[in-house]
Parts: structure tokens; sequence; C-alpha cells
């Protein structure tokens, strides 16, 4: 159990988010997070700045917040685990599992899941976490990574940051492309005509992604494609398909409302996951396999014997350029 409070001193100059670090053996993030809540005092005077530069023989006291935890739903569901270490943990999310609790959210979530199997970060600023990475909207399914300590949160987020984390996306579009490669680079934010959606908005956060043919359907009215990611925004995928005039078959937010699309999903994969192991170091890639609803669309539009071929995963990375990877 974490003692309440606990006194430190210094013994040379230090910034002050570095020494406690050092001190609580916790990432600089999570030491900041303590901080900006004013839970740190230096020689008896609060301080909300990470970088404070401290002087030899100064005392540092800090206040630990009470822990915050709810109970988790009941679940009725399992998730398929593609590989569990001590570290990590990379599962296949099915379509329709939101991954985080809300107010408007009112059946069990990843969250619930996580929870019912034992993985809870500890935090030094009372709030819960349950290593999520990065996020899939509820009706996109595929490879999600899950961090088990901090140390691998802090390590995967840097990784996501950066763009050494990468993710292949699987999807079929209506109409096809026009062109064999797409770049889109363009900037997302809250739609002004609906608070459900993104668009394009200038005033926005970049966004850039990279769409490339891979099929087109029998009667070639639709196309499976792969997305690559550059940046992580909210529904990007299928904002910057719209700024195109293409949308997702099985999209009734982004889509054309046409009669015809009734598919009771969307068919928007994450098929491959591919970062850097935070603790061996080495480079890992992990291919989540599409649901029986996906592969039953692609087997019945698609012809099977090439669509398998194509999304190899193998000829997946080959598609794009070493640079992109």
């Amino acid at each position: 159990m974490r003692q309440e409070e606990s006194y430190f001193t210094t013994d040379e100059a230090i910034r002050l988010d570095v020494f406690l670090s050092q001190q609580l053996g916790q990432t600089r993030n999570q030491i900041t997070q303590l901080i900006e809540q004013e839970c740190v005092e230096v020689d008896g005077k609060a301080t909300a700045k990470a970088g404070l530069k401290l002087k030899a023989a100064q005392t540092v006291r800090i206040r630990f917040p009470e822990q915050k935890s709810t109970p988790p739903q009941e679940i009725d569901f399992d998730v398929e685990i593609l590989y569990e270490d001590d570290d990590i943990l990379v599962i296949n999310k099915p379509s329709s599992l939101t991954v985080h609790p809300a107010p408007s959210v009112k059946e069990p979530t990843l969250v619930d899941w996580l929870k019912h199997k034992g993985i809870a970060l500890s935090t030094l600023s009372g709030e819960e976490r349950h290593g999520i990475v990065h996020r899939l909207d509820r009706g996109t399914s595929g490879a999600m990574v899950i961090a088990k300590n901090n140390e691998a949160h802090e390590a995967l987020s840097l990784q996501l940051q950066d763009k050494t984390m990468g993710r292949f996306y699987l999807a079929v579009v209506n109409p096809p492309t026009k062109e064999t490669i797409t770049i889109i680079d363009r900037p997302i934010g809250r739609s002004s005509h609906n608070r459900l959606k993104m668009a394009i908005n200038e005033n926005g956060k970049n966004a850039k992604t990279e769409f490339r043919k891979l099929l087109m359907s029998h009667d070639e009215t639709e196309e499976l494609i792969v997305c690559k990611l550059y940046t992580g925004r909210t529904h990007q995928i299928r904002v910057h398909l719209e700024s195109i005039s293409r949308h997702i078959v099985g999209d009734h937010l982004y889509g054309s409302h046409t009669k015809s699309d009734k598919m009771e999903r969307i068919l928007l994969h994450a098929y491959n996951l591919y970062f850097t192991h935070p603790t061996t170091k080495e480079r890992v890639v992990f291919t989540a396999s599409l649901d029986p609803v996906m592969e039953d669309y692609l087997n019945k539009h698609f012809d099977p014997k090439e669509t398998h071929a194509l999304i190899d995963p193998l000829c997946i990375e080959r598609l794009f350029s070493s640079e992109s990877l």
C-alpha cells in the first residue's frame, strides 16, 4: 500500500520532475500529472511546475491522491487474445464493442473486460487507467495493444507519437477510388453541422491517410482497399474518404444512407499492427483475422482466392514504401 505522503531531500541541483521520477521509479509523465494537481510542495510551498529547478538540500513533499476505482459491469462476451506477456496484451477487438465507458454508453466496454482480467495500471495522480494506448471506434474491429504496466504504457505511447507504431486497415468502399494511391493530408475537427461527426476543418488537427487499391468487387461498384494512418484522429479514415465522396460499406454515419447498404457493421478492420516491444526492443507485427461477417461479405462480393492473396500481411507491407513503415 502506497504511503499517503512522502518526503525527499535533494543533494544536487536537478529538475523537479526528474528528481521525483528517480525517487519514485515512475515515468516523468506520471510525475507531471501529480505535480500539475498541486500535490507536490518544495520547502513548504505548493508548485505546479514540473520543470522547476531544484537546489541542493531542498525538501520535497508529496501528498498522494486517493486512488479512484469503479467496479466493472458484468460481461457476457470474450475478446480474442493475439499475444500476451508480462508487459503487453494484443487483442482482436470485435465490432460493436466500445473501448471506454462514458455516460452515454450503457453496455459493458473493453475496459470492463480488462478489469475482469485484472489489468489496471497504477497511477500517482489517482486516475483509473487500463493500459489503453490507442483507440478503435465502436464499430471498427481489429488489432489493439494494451500496456500492462506504466513503463510499457509510456514506451508505446511514445511510439504512437513518433509514428514508429503503425496500423494497416482493410475497408470496403463505395464507389471505388479513382487512383491506385490516394494520399489525403487535411486537418480534422468537430463538424459544425452534426456533433456526432468529425469533418475537414482548416482549424482542426493535422491528419494524413494513405489509401491503396487492392481489389474490385464482382460488379465493380465496390472496392477493397488498404489504409495507412500517419496520424490518429477520431474517425480519420471515414472523414478523409467522405472528403473524396467515398464511404465505407456499413457506415451509416458518414455513408450515403442508401437502402441497399444493409450491413450490420462497418466494413473497417485494423488488420495489421506493428511496433517495437517495450522490453525486448524487437519489432513485432500482429495480424487480426477478419470476423465471420466481414469475411463472408468479401467471399460473396470479391474473388476469394485473389482476396486472400492480396491481404497477406507481407503483401500489404510491400505495398508501402520503406519510408512509411
